[in-house]
């Protein structure tokens, strides 16, 4: 028989900071992140910060490693070492020398509820005044406006009048699962989720990167420097713009996509309806399956627990 594990038998506490109501900003790789954007945020966060190492959590219970496979180093045919993925909490400060955390690394594979439990623990236990998670989404949006923020939270008066109005079931990640944990355990908790254009090619999409910088202002009362995301910004709209120029088809595409942006406006809007909106997220899962007709492929991992 299996032992039970108890939250504390996840994660080491390296060290006790003094934090000042500190927010706990959360990001998992491997959900739901199109163009990269709340990685890349949370990445940036943690640089700019200065955040260090503060909770690491024992992947060796939570990830199944043939899913997420440790990367091999080798310099001139000498295996030089390994890197295992990582979950842990960094604790750096924004730039009005506000205590910020963020807990980030690989979505776990097992034990769901235990890691929640460890999480809201953690968050107790730190004087975690607020919790904001970042994630982005395939929209009907397009590249030559501002990316737009929707916000989810169990709280309705978090969960801001915004263009999201729809009603639907979607597959939730970790994050969703420790937010609704929290809600019960009467600690603020709510998602920023930025607008991608589902057009894009695959790779980083600097817009939506900034918008979940800025966003966590008003979310989270966080001040960050965006660095050299604006520049990046520029470069990627000047290089969708080339792509787009190329194809009559496309030029029409965007101009519909830009009426409706501004006829609704950046707070208002055009989502798509629920089920095209849930087919968006099937399909932008299904993208980061391996294939499954590929018997060396690498699972996907356990179901949660």
């Amino acid at each position: 028989m299996t032992k039970d594990i108890e939250p504390a038998d996840l994660y080491t506490v390296l060290r006790t900071p003094d934090l000042l109501d500190p927010v706990l900003i959360v990001h998992f790789d491997g959900w739901i992140d199109a163009g990269q954007s709340a990685g890349n945020a949370a990445r940036h966060l943690i640089e700019v910060t200065g955040a260090e190492p503060l909770v690491r959590f024992d992947t060796e219970r939570l990830l199944d490693h043939r899913a997420r496979r440790p990367i091999m180093h080798i310099v001139d045919g000498v295996h030089a070492g390994i890197d295992w993925p990582t979950i842990e909490i960094t604790a750096g400060r924004d730039a009005n020398d506000h205590d910020t955390l963020i807990l980030s690394g690989a979505e776990p594979d097992h034990n769901w509820r235990t890691f929640t439990e460890a999480t809201i623990g953690l968050v107790d236990r730190l004087g975690v005044r607020r919790v904001v998670g970042m994630g982005a989404y395939p929209a009907a949006v397009p590249h030559t406006r501002p990316s737009r923020l929707t916000i989810t939270s169990p709280t309705v008066d978090l969960a801001r009048s915004n263009e999201s109005r729809a009603t639907l079931d979607v597959p939730a990640g970790i994050a969703a699962v420790i937010e609704q944990g929290l809600d019960a355990a009467g600690i603020e908790a709510l998602t920023m989720w930025a607008q991608v254009p589902h057009y894009i090619p695959t790779g980083p999409y600097p817009a939506a990167t900034l918008a979940l910088i800025v966003g966590l202002e008003e979310s989270a009362g966080l001040s960050i420097d965006p660095g050299s995301l604006r520049e990046q910004v520029l470069g990627t709209r000047r290089h969708l713009d080339q792509l787009v120029a190329d194809e009559d088809a496309h030029r029409a595409m965007l101009g519909e996509l830009e009426r409706q942006y501004d006829e609704f406006g950046p707070e208002g809007g055009t989502l798509p309806t629920s089920d095209e909106l849930a087919a968006e997220v099937e399909q932008f899962l299904r993208a980061q399956e391996p294939d499954i007709d590929d018997p060396d492929a690498d699972s996907p991992g356990d179901a949660p627990t």
